[in-house]
């Protein structure tokens, strides 16, 4: 087994899975002003060390995806924040992209921006303990969307960044998202994921990146957030499960589903729901932002010293989430 392959297992094994605290700055102010908390360095490292510093933490978390500015900070114990994730047994990450803007002659569409000078920003995120990293790519459904150029362009540069990692002795996480919003079906939704999903394995596999060594995050298979025709959650896992079998290669060994626009308990549920029926070899966890933090941040807004309450609202999160990656979950559970 390669020292890839390794970081992977310790990652989205044993009912673990990933905390996505990579917001940028701009992203976690928008949450941080929606509960009424000034978004300075200290409050934003605040919350975040809060529920790096959790008790569930050691049973749910494999791994952490930071932001630039998180990986460089030090923690109220002195400890640096992938030292603080490191003492629980989980795994530092780093996003390292750096955004989504438009693509040229397709203006409603993005490509995601971060190759110039990324050799160098990996061999620093590596002294400073990262493993893993996380690159997003976006896109759109409508009749027309995504586009062939806005597949293959995003396809090309997440193959790209993936092999990079991998030179610099990471693990990368490929992320191709195609957004909820919009007012089609699930079966287009599972159509379009399927064709940027293959099309990003057949640039993964030409620029010769070990798939082993890798974990996709992709959305599930939704109905548009605007959609009339709303599926059940038996339904969903049905179609994400047939996607991932008809798209991704055998050798990957995990998918790490993201939330989307998924409420907490929508995302959990729906992750349940695939792991009862998972007949693959993937291991099936998640990769959760505000499907993890929401509850917590809601909570700590009202009073931001109150670290214990903060940190059972999240202990109860990942429980719920470590559960539905062993497909244990249930509503009944929930509500305890």
């Amino acid at each position: 087994m390669s020292e890839l392959n390794n970081i992977v297992q310790k990652i989205i094994t044993n009912g673990k899975g990933i905390l996505a605290t990579d917001e940028s700055t701009g992203t976690m102010t928008k949450r941080l002003d929606a509960v009424k908390v000034p978004s300075t360095p200290e409050n934003r490292l605040l919350f975040r060390e809060t529920l790096f510093s959790s008790n569930e933490m050691k049973n749910c978390i494999g791994g952490v995806i930071l932001y630039d500015e998180t990986i460089k900070q030090t923690s109220n114990s002195k400890k640096t924040i992938p030292e603080l994730i490191s003492s629980s047994g989980a795994i530092p990450g780093i996003k390292v992209d750096t955004g989504a803007k438009v693509l040229a002659n397709s203006p409603d569409e993005k490509v995601t921006e971060g190759l110039d000078g990324l050799r160098e920003r990996l061999k620093e995120y590596y002294k400073l303990g990262a493993r893993f990293t996380k690159w997003r790519a976006v896109y759109i459904i409508s009749s027309e969307y995504p586009s062939k150029l806005s597949i293959h362009s995003n396809a090309h540069a997440l193959a790209r960044y993936a092999a990079l990692v991998q030179e610099s002795g990471m693990v990368p996480i490929v992320e191709p998202e195609v957004l909820m919003d919009g007012d089609h079906g699930a079966e287009e939704c599972f159509n379009k994921t399927s064709e940027v999903i293959k099309k990003c394995y057949e640039e993964l596999i030409k620029h010769k990146v070990d798939l082993k060594g890798t974990i996709l995050k992709p959305n599930m298979i939704l109905p548009g957030s605007s959609s009339k025709n709303n599926i059940d959650s038996e339904k969903i896992a049905k179609l994400t499960l047939k996607c991932l079998k008809v798209s991704v290669p055998s050798e990957v060994p995990g998918i790490a589903f993201l939330s989307g626009g998924q409420s907490e308990e929508e995302a959990t549920k729906n992750l349940n729901s695939i792991n009862l029926i998972n007949d693959t070899n993937f291991a099936i966890t998640y990769s959760y932002g505000r499907a993890l933090q929401q509850s917590a941040l809601k909570f700590w807004s009202k009073d931001i010293s109150n670290i214990k309450g903060t940190q059972d609202t999240f202990n109860h999160r990942a429980k719920m989430c470590s559960l539905a990656a062993q497909g244990k979950w249930s509503e009944n559970i929930e509500k305890k």
